[in-house]
């Protein structure tokens, strides 16, 4: 744990090490060194294993030449024979090595460096090969090859000639020639390994660089964008990734020019909506101010006006709050269990004065009882504003129908007037803030053109839908559909 702790804070303090390029770069170097580490060990191990094998198959062939000359002079009783020991010194020099002859008792009968003559020799490998099997042993650290050789003659055996073994030539040849060579050849291994790796460090810093290029052409663009030089979309098609990354950035950046035209849009809207309302009181206030001898009953008619103005600014800067609230992804919602037939049927019965004006029926249709787990305040804020713009755009003598249904899992509102309809072109925008579909009557209908703003995320907020149909000079249908058990952002479901 403090291993990665230590290497997690050394990446951070040295960014270099949590570069894409820096893990290309000792990918690739790794992808180049290690297999040539491997390939020069594996060489060397290869030739060391085949020239010792050499080694003991010389050595071998020219023991049991010996073994047959040591036979034919009674060397095994006899050691006085100088060919022999001659032949014998001249092997123990050659191959920097010692030899002992042991006879048919495991007494050494012959010792090249002269000081085990006489003794009892009694091994594994002595044993083995008096049993006519010919052992060897690599003695890699000492560097010397042991290994026993049978010295075996004919014997009469109930007619026939048997072979049996009547000595052992027990041998050892010194490595240091194979040492030497597997020196030179590390050595020379070795000078290549670098030469190879320069070469390939650079090719790798080349190549990481040529590979990461893309992503820094990614960077700049997006700091061009940052530093407001450009707000085009930008074009990397090097790789697949780098389409990726790109495609989700210019959609960001889309959305981000969509936010920001709206804000500039909201904020111009605000502006003229708070300020008209001033504007009719100023206008109203200094038209008195102009008549000191006005009769009361201008006073009144003046002053109500004034109160309307003062209404409908207090409306704008409520809904506004109410917006602003429900803008926030912590807004608190007060969620209970709510029998949303009854909470329909209270809506309806609060607007129905506003319908009779117009002369407009209101129905309510429930398919069955539903309860839910909503937030009673905002549901009800969405129930009002769907049916107060259904009255509000409808024409006289017109209708309005209200439709609950319910699933096992969510709710459905259908409210649906014979009103005026929304044209194709306004689909898009009906859910901005200030947004009116019918302009030229915006006034005399009132409102702050925020209420579908308002419902809309109201709706999101219950991790609900809401979808629009409509046939200009027909009517409008908005279909609101909230799951009955409500779920928090991020829950598990």
């Amino acid at each position: 744990m403090r291993e990665n702790r230590f290497f997690k804070t050394l990446s951070y303090k040295i960014p270099i090490l949590r570069s894409l390029a820096a893990y290309i770069f000792v990918l690739m170097l790794i992808i180049g060194i290690v297999p040539s580490v491997i390939m020069r060990i594996g060489i060397l191990q290869s030739y060391e294993e085949r020239a010792v094998t050499l080694r003991i198959s010389d050595v071998t062939t020219q023991y049991k030449i010996i073994a047959n000359h040591l036979l034919n002079y009674n060397y095994l009783q006899d050691t006085s024979s100088d060919v022999i020991n001659a032949e014998l010194e001249q092997m123990s020099n050659l191959y920097d090595g010692r030899v002992l002859i042991i006879n048919s008792n495991f007494r050494i009968v012959k010792d090249t460096y002269a000081i085990s003559e006489g003794r009892i020799m009694i091994s594994e490998e002595v044993i083995k090969c008096f049993k006519g099997e010919s052992t060897s042993r690599y003695d890699q650290k000492s560097g010397y090859i042991e290994m026993t050789i049978p010295i075996t003659g004919q014997r009469p055996a109930d007619g026939e000639e048997a072979t049996e073994v009547r000595g052992v030539i027990l041998a050892s040849a010194s490595t240091d020639s194979i040492v030497t060579t597997m020196d030179i050849l590390s050595r020379k291994a070795l000078i290549m390994e670098i030469v190879m790796t320069i070469i390939i460090v650079g090719i790798v810093f080349f190549f990481s660089h040529i590979l990461i290029r893309p992503f820094n052409r990614i960077t700049q663009a997006i700091r061009e964008v940052k530093d407001g030089y450009t707000d085009e979309p930008i074009s990397v098609p090097d790789y697949i990734e780098t389409e990726h990354i790109v495609e989700a950035f210019n959609q960001l950046l889309g959305r981000m020019k969509v936010i920001n035209d709206s804000r500039q849009d909201f904020v111009a809207n605000v502006s003229h909506e708070l300020k008209t309302p001033m504007t009719s009181v100023k206008v109203l206030a200094d038209s008195l101010n102009q008549q000191p001898d006005a009769p009361v009953e201008l006073y009144r008619e003046f002053m109500q006006d004034i109160a309307e103005e003062i209404e409908r600014e207090n409306k704008i800067i409520n809904d506004l709050l109410s917006l602003v609230k429900l803008d926030k992804t912590e807004a608190v919602m007060e969620i209970s269990e709510v029998d949303i037939n009854t909470l329909l049927e209270s809506t309806l019965k609060r607007l129905r004065p506003i319908a009779r004006k117009r002369d407009v029926e209101v129905v309510l249709e429930s398919i069955r009882p539903v309860t839910a787990q909503v937030d009673e305040v905002k549901m009800s804020q969405i129930f009002m504003n769907l049916v107060e713009n259904a009255i509000k755009y409808n024409k006289e003598h017109g209708w309005v129908k209200v439709l609950l249904d319910a699933d096992h899992q969510f709710f459905t509102v259908e409210i649906s007037d014979s009103g005026i309809g929304i044209g194709q072109e306004d689909y898009d925008h009906i859910f901005e803030r200030f947004y009116r579909v019918d302009k030229s009557h915006s006034r005399e209908i009132g409102g702050t053109g925020l209420g579908l703003a308002i419902t809309r995320n109201a709706v999101l907020l219950h991790r609900g839908s809401i979808k629009v149909s409509s046939v200009e000079g027909e009517g409008t249908c908005f279909t609101v559909k909230i799951p009955l058990s409500y779920v928090k952002a991020g829950g598990n479901g």
